[in-house]
């Protein structure tokens, strides 16, 4: 299964660090969001305005305990279906 194919709650993984690129409101640019194999859920997939060829999904990243982030915009490349092994 690719990460195109995905729907709304289905399980990802983080596929590299995912870093604040200074889009986050109120974030801070260079704040790891979510670390490479972190599981998250998918919670609206989409499009942005200026690039409307690339789907975009809202993601939300579980933490040490496992509580969910807020959403944060990922692109295919930056999600993985499975998770990583050593």
């Amino acid at each position: 299964m690719k990460v195109t194919d995905l729907e709304i709650g289905d399980a990802v993984y983080a596929a590299h660090s995912i870093i604040d690129d200074g889009s986050i409101p109120n974030g801070v640019e260079g704040t790891v969001l979510a670390a490479a194999g972190t599981r998250g859920v998918i919670t609206l997939i989409g499009h942005v305005e200026e690039e409307p060829e690339r789907t975009v999904f809202l993601v939300r990243f579980e933490d040490e305990n496992l509580n969910l982030s807020e959403p944060i915009g990922c692109w295919v490349e930056d999600l993985r279906v499975e998770e990583l092994t050593a």
